[in-house]
């Protein structure tokens, strides 16, 4: 019978120490020493990957779409031209006002030239006084009018300049709800563009808003040996639906997908433990054994029960210890077969 139950709780043992992290092989001749450490019990949550800001394209003049140069997805930086926006009527003003100019500056040259002859002729006595006053005011109005069409013709290249609907931040097109060729007004959106800054945005429970705090570390779940970790940046101070939101940064989030759902791991609160790398631990008929060194140099196999997997950034391989060592305890690497 007790045979049977020791058989059973190694099998226990064995199915919890299971993880998804892979111990790292320590260095022979390596030594660690056990000690009494705070453990972060842990939480799994789902998190979203959300742009920090997303920020939406906007027109600036009323018109016609004639030319789009983004689609979903698409990366896109700070003042590029993503699309342009034409209205018919403003190019004919543009003629017109161009045509205006042309015969404005004829008007000038010849009003340059009658007072350029009336100034000769004062001085013979051959025309009146009046004639040159005529001849300098003409000339005048004229200089006045090409001045006046030209900074209208100004005023609506930089209004049709406006047609350019500009990036307003670097990131990657979310949505672009138009296509070429529609007509849209001031202040339409062209495209809704999310920031390159990503984050994680988690949902918990509010009873956790106590608990969680700004610098918290969470760990990102990872089909890879190594677990990454991340750091909680701001906490929302609304609650909603019972649910605390938080923001947390992590590296390698990617900057394609928004909204693509991770399990990461959360703080739920400190307990003292022991916890040693996983690469100390060998498994020997089902049983968990470390290498004890004893006060004369020498070592001994001891049995010990692994309990849950405790990464840290330190400690990537880190793994509870609940029975079968002590603070103080020095243990060797196992040697490899």
């Amino acid at each position: 019978m007790r045979l049977s139950a020791l058989a059973l709780s190694a099998c226990i043992a064995a199915c919890f120490a299971a993880g998804p992290v892979a111990a790292i092989a320590a260095p022979l001749g390596a030594t660690f020493t056990v000690a009494t450490g705070l453990i972060t019990d842990q939480k799994a949550v789902f998190a979203t990957v959300e742009s920090a800001h997303v920020v939406p394209a906007r027109t600036r003049l009323a018109g016609t779409i004639v030319s789009l140069s983004v689609r979903d997805g698409d990366a896109v930086t700070a003042g590029q031209t993503i699309a342009t926006v034409a209205d018919s009527a403003m190019a004919q003003q543009l003629q017109s006002l161009n045509a205006s100019i042309t015969g404005l500056r004829a008007q000038l040259a010849q009003a340059n030239i009658d007072l350029a002859r009336a100034q000769r002729l004062i001085g013979s006595g051959a025309i009146a006084r009046s004639t040159l006053d005529q001849a300098q005011t003409a000339q005048n109005v004229a200089t006045s009018s090409l001045k006046s069409q030209i900074a209208a013709r100004n005023a609506l290249a930089e209004q049709i300049a406006n047609g350019a609907v500009l990036a307003p931040v670097s990131g990657r097109v979310l949505h672009r709800p138009v296509t070429q060729g529609s007509v849209v007004v001031t202040g339409d959106t062209i495209a809704t563009i999310a920031e390159q800054d990503y984050v994680l945005r988690l949902e918990v429970p509010e009873y956790h808003s106590r608990i969680m705090h700004v610098g918290d570390l969470v760990r990102i779940s990872d089909t890879g040996n190594t677990p990454e970790f991340g750091k909680i940046t701001l906490v929302y101070p609304q609650i909603q639906n019972g649910d605390v939101e938080a923001d947390a940064t992590a590296p390698g989030l990617g900057d394609y997908f928004v909204g693509q759902r991770i399990q990461v791991w959360i703080s739920a609160g400190q307990r003292p433990g022991l916890v040693i790398p996983a690469s100390f631990i060998e498994s020997r008929f089902g049983l968990d054994y470390v290498e004890l060194k004893t006060p004369n140099g020498h070592s001994i196999a001891v049995p010990v029960q692994r309990g849950a997997p405790q990464p840290t950034p330190s400690m990537p391989d880190g793994v509870e210890i609940l029975s079968g060592l002590q603070p103080g305890n020095v243990l060797t690497a196992p040697a490899t077969p």
